[in-house]
């Protein structure tokens, strides 16, 4: 007996796609944000905490090197995730834009900290269907999530302050490992 192989959009051969919730897109922005920082603390070996209440920091990422980090035998930085449809899939420019109220820009741009803290930012597309692409050999996650560590950054702004992401700084597995590879050893991220 055969049966019907799923077309590459995961629906069956002339099935249409049925309604998706009506969770606010904000929401849903927050939750793929959350699933991809969870596929990158796998992929790095860390260890991912939520506090609660947040005070504006998201989640707490710790990662345990083989043989300890030099200053101790766990590191945990602070992460704050942010998402934007307003910006295209690979920017092709240096830097992208992204603006924060001040309290939050203050808070990540403490120095000197204990913990210190990263901003994350992903760039998902503006329709819901193409955030996400399942197959047989590989789940995509779309677009991209970018970090910059804000440590010193001044507050400009009378409300909110403009600041610069670097395209350079690709948050993947290898970034945040050699993220905690640096605050391990007593630097920054």
């Amino acid at each position: 007996m055969a049966f019907p192989r799923p077309e590459p959009s995961g629906l069956l051969p002339g099935r249409t796609a049925p309604p998706r919730g009506a969770l606010a897109t904000t929401a849903c922005m927050e939750t793929l944000q959350v699933g991809y920082l969870h596929a990158v603390a796998a992929a790095a070996g860390c260890s991912l905490a939520q506090p609660f209440p947040d005070y504006g920091i998201d989640w707490h990422i710790s990662h345990t090197a083989p043989g300890g980090h030099g200053i101790d035998d766990e590191v945990t930085i602070k992460v704050q995730l942010k998402s934007t449809y307003q910006l295209t899939p690979r920017p092709t420019t240096p830097t992208f834009s992204f603006t924060l109220d001040n309290d939050h820009l203050a808070k990540l741009a403490r120095t000197p900290v204990s913990v210190h803290k990263i901003l994350v930012v992903m760039i998902v597309p503006r329709a819901r269907d193409d955030w996400l692409h399942a197959g047989h050999d590989r789940l995509e996650l779309r677009h991209c999530c970018y970090w910059t560590n804000l440590a010193g950054h001044p507050v400009t702004g009378r409300r909110r302050t403009t600041v610069r992401i670097p395209t350079t700084r690709v948050f993947d597995d290898r970034a945040l490992c050699e993220i905690m590879t640096r605050v391990g050893a007593g630097g920054r991220p």
